[in-house]
Order: structure tokens, then sequence, then C-alpha cells
């Protein structure tokens, strides 16, 4: 229920669905979104339309992408609505996800409307069949009074007390009528977010209105059909009538992926409750501290909820002291960092080190460099310096090497793939190497005779980790044995690579109760199976 002014009697309510459109003249079974409208006072007629609404007005809910040569591409089937209240409660928000009917691709958009749109197609004209085809048009003649879909209120006149005592030709008209010619049109004449990537279905919206350094931002929270939540902005240039779309989150909510069917928001508590079939889950508006301990990490997020305070990444009020409002570095419209952080910890903790890992893949095998930037906004670049060569070169992708969201997975590992590799992220002219990774290619041939050693030597009981500290040569893990035959001059280091990975209190207590898990059921076995099994593709790759 929205009001339209002071008299209460004169409050309507909305509502909002999907069906089968009438105006059609192909003849065409489409689909369109509908806002319908009704008094909240209605009590039907008293001759026609007994117990059934006489003020029921409905109109077009449009949502769709302008193309080129003017035929739009429409998101007809409505998927969600959310109201975002404002100071001025007779003005709220509209927001609408919506969904394609189409049968060429599936694709989701978020549309935003204003209630004076609303307020102005119900006043407008009715749609109106004519003709000897009764073709859909305006309706051009004589509108009784009341005005078919008005209240009974002192603003109408007060001279009918209800809609009992309206006139049989104003119910007659409403009851013919309730079509409303002029079709209700987003802000922007376009959607503000646009998704056409198939990578899951959109179900849910809610919306937090956020003040910024810069400005007023809508923070959308929308949930999915395989658990996650996006949070994210969206920012209108006026100069090239563009949304730019920001994600500022993307939260796997359930660890099974099961439908989101409610998310519903407290803005005073500042969180957002999320609801599947079987649980439900509470998450926080912001998460500041992930953005790192520096300036430029904060400013790149370009998370309304957060800003520098010259020490950390923290929550932002708009109101404070001048001092704490001085120290303040924000930028969600552009994310300068290199502007904003001047004077600041601009380099930062974080951002200065480099993270440095040793990886360890067999020949033949499947193997993950792992690297996840911070900012979902930021590009990701990977290079590689190639041993016994000084230069770094770009990695290039081909049917045996990919980049995924986790990193750079390599189908079927190479001799030749060896060399440290280079994870960068940039954004915004802001360029850091996330991390460092030092590939070693082992044999599969050594790796094979390794394990059909330990089998005729009957030594499957050998534990990876020695229970004690000191230890006989006889005795020695398995591992270390693994180590002489890999032959690399880092011995050393791969051998407290490995005492770190195995030899922990935790793994020690599990081993102790499951210690043949470490061998192949039969490595004769391993050793005769055909070759191009080493060259099957991962299952979870080919189904992407």
């Amino acid at each position: 229920m929205v009001p339209d002014n002071e008299d209460q009697e004169d409050n309507k309510v909305y509502y909002f669905f999907t069906e089968k459109a009438v105006e059609v003249e192909t003849g065409a079974h489409a689909i369109y979104s509908r806002v319908g409208r009704v008094c909240a006072n209605d009590m039907g007629g008293q001759r026609m339309l007994v117990n059934k609404w006489t003020t029921f007005l409905k109109t077009r809910l449009v949502c769709s992408v302008p193309g080129t040569n003017g035929i739009d591409t429409y998101f007809d089937e409505l998927e969600d609505v959310f109201l975002l209240h404002t100071r001025d409660s007779k003005n709220p928000v509209i927001f609408g996800l919506f969904s394609t009917t189409s049968n060429i691709f599936r694709g989701y958009a978020i549309c935003v409307y204003h209630m004076a749109s609303f307020r102005a197609a119900f006043n407008g004209p009715y749609a109106h069949k004519e003709g000897p085809e009764y073709y859909w048009s305006v309706y051009e003649g004589k509108v009784p009074y009341p005005r078919p879909g008005s209240c009974a209120s002192k603003v109408n006149g007060g001279l009918y007390g209800s809609t009992k005592d309206y006139p049989d030709e104003a119910i007659h008209f409403a009851r013919s009528h309730p079509l409303m010619h002029q079709p209700l049109k987003p802000v922007h004449k376009r959607p503000v977010l646009v998704k056409t990537d198939g990578r899951y279905s959109l179900k849910q919206i809610a919306v937090d209105r956020v003040e910024a350094e810069d400005g007023q931002y809508d923070v959308l929270f929308i949930g999915t059909d395989n658990g996650i939540v996006l949070k994210v902005i969206t920012i209108y240039n006026p100069d090239t009538e563009s949304m730019e779309e920001v994600i500022l989150e993307e939260l796997q909510v359930f660890k099974v992926p099961v439908p989101i069917i409610s998310i519903e928001i407290s803005s005073k508590r500042q969180q957002i409750y999320v609801g599947s079939e079987s649980a439900v889950a509470q998450l926080k508006f912001h998460q500041c501290d992930m953005y790192g301990t520096a300036c430029a990490d904060c400013c790149l997020a370009r998370d309304p909820y957060c800003a520098w305070d010259g020490i950390t990444c923290s929550r932002y009020y708009p109101t404070g002291t001048q001092a704490k409002r001085r120290f303040r570095r924000q930028d969600v419209r552009h994310g300068n960092a290199a502007q904003q952080c001047i004077g600041q910890q601009y380099i930062g903790e974080t951002l200065d080190r480099t993270e440095e890992r040793v990886v360890y893949g067999i020949q033949h095998n499947s193997t993950l460099l792992e690297c996840t930037p911070r900012s979902l906004q930021a590009k990701v670049i990977w290079f590689v310096q190639r041993s016994h060569e000084a230069r770094r070169e770009e990695v290039k992708i081909d049917d045996r090497l990919f980049k995924v969201d986790l990193g750079l997975l390599f189908l079927r590992l190479h001799k030749t793939d060896a060399g440290i590799y280079f994870c960068q992220t940039v954004e915004h002219s802001i360029v850091h190497t996330v991390r460092k990774i030092t590939l070693e290619v082992v044999e599969e041939d050594r790796v094979d005779d390794l394990f059909n050693k330990d089998y005729e030597e009957n030594v499957s009981q050998k534990m990876p980790c020695p229970v004690q500290s000191s230890i006989s040569q006889a005795s020695r893990p398995w591992y270390k044995e693994f180590l002489q035959l890999i032959g690399y001059g880092n011995f050393q280091r791969v051998e407290e690579y490995c005492e770190k990975v195995w030899c922990t209190d935790k793994k020690r207590r599990r081993l102790k109760m499951s210690p043949s898990k470490w061998k192949y059921a039969n490595p004769q076995e391993k050793k005769a199976r055909n070759k191009a099994e080493h060259y099957r593709v991962p299952r979870h790759t080919a189904a992407s």
C-alpha cells in the first residue's frame, strides 16, 4: 500500500504479477509483466461487480535494453520486486528483477521505477479495442464520473461514501476498460543491471541506500539459484547514458548450492537475512577489514560502506568531526586510488609484500596454480619466467592451459612448464604482483618406480611421518626417498616444505588410524594402465 496524499481513504494497493498479454494483435501468447492498482477501501458494486473489485486497473511494466533501429530486447517475466522506502512515504523507489521469456538466450535485468511514473500511467488514457479488427488504441470517448479507478474519498469530491454508491455507468466502464494505454518505463529508460552470462539464475533482490563521500548509492543484494548472494552497485554515466556495474562481493551463503527463496534486510542492524527451503543465514552489510591494510586496496574496493581512515579500512559514517572527515579516503564513482591516497599508506604491508609459493606437479597430470584477486574488478595477468631465462613473458592460453576463477589450470603438465609464475592484478592503473609461484615438474616414471619399490618391499604400513623425533635411516619416511629421486639442488628446501605439509600432530593422529591410505591399492595395476588415461580431462573442467 502506497498513499497518494494525506487522505487515508484515497490509499491505493499495488500488485505486481506476470500474465499472458491480451493486447497482442498477432495472436501470439506473449507474456507481460504488470502492475495493478486497486483502492484500499474498495467494497465492490451494489448491482454490478458485487463482491468484486470496481477500481482495479493495470498496465504493462516495461524493462528493456534499447537496441539498434529502435528494436528493444525485453525482459518480460517478473522474478521479484523490492520497495525501497525513502523519507517521503508517498514516493518509494521500486526495483524489479526480470528474466527473459526467449528460447534463444537466458538473461536477467533489474529496472528501477519512480512512483511519479505509476501515477502518470494510471491517471492517463485507457486502452480500448475499436474498429472492425479490434485493434488496441487510446480511448478517446467520454470518461464517466467518478473516474474509473478512483477511490471513494474526500479528495475525489466526497460525493460517494463507498464504491457501492458508484453509478452503474462508472462500474460498467471499469469492468470493460481495466487496461491503461501508457506502459510504465524505468528510470533512464534502461535497466541498471543486465546479466546474460548464464552462470546462475537471479531469483531475489533487496536494496539498501547508502550515503557515501561522493553521493548516494543503492547497494543491490541479489540472491541466485545456487546459494550465492551478489552485492552490487551500479553507477550511471549521464554523458554516455550507460551503466557501470561494480560487483563488491560474491558470497557463497550455503555450502550446498540451493536456491535462495527470500532476502530481508535490516538497515538499522546492518544485517541481511537470506533464506532457502531448509535454512536461514545472517550476513553483515559490509566487511571492510577484508579489503586489506592499505589505502589503495580500500579505495579500489569502491564499497560505499567503507573508507580509509588513515590507519585501516573501516566503516564509513556520513557524520563525524571535521578531523575525522579530513582523514577519510573514499572514491566510489571512480576508484581513483592514486589521487585519494596521496600522503597515505599507499602501498601498505599487504601490497608491498608478494606472497611466494612452491608448487610440485607430476608430469602429464593436471595442476592448478592458485591466485584469486581481492577485488572482483581487478584484471588478472599471468607472466612466466622459464628456467635459465632472465626475462618474463605473458602466459599464452591454449588447449591444455586455461585461466579460471581460481587461477591457472594445466590440464596436462609438461616438463617445459617448469618455471616461476607471477600473478599480477591490474585495476585503475594500479599494478600489483599478488603471488609468485615456483612450479617444479616431477617426472612421472620416477614416481611410479618409487611406489612400485615400496610395494615390492612390503612397506605399506610405513608412516609418512615419524612417530618419534629420532628415527633410523632404515625407517625414514617414504617421501624422503621420493625427494632423493627428484634430484633437484634445492633438496633441503623441499624437505622442509614436505615436513611442514605432512608432519603435523593433527595429521599424525589421523594417519595412525588409517596408514594404508597413502599407498596405491595395487601399484602393479597402476603401472599397467593405458598411457592415454593420463590425458583425460578432469570432470569439473569438462563440465565448465
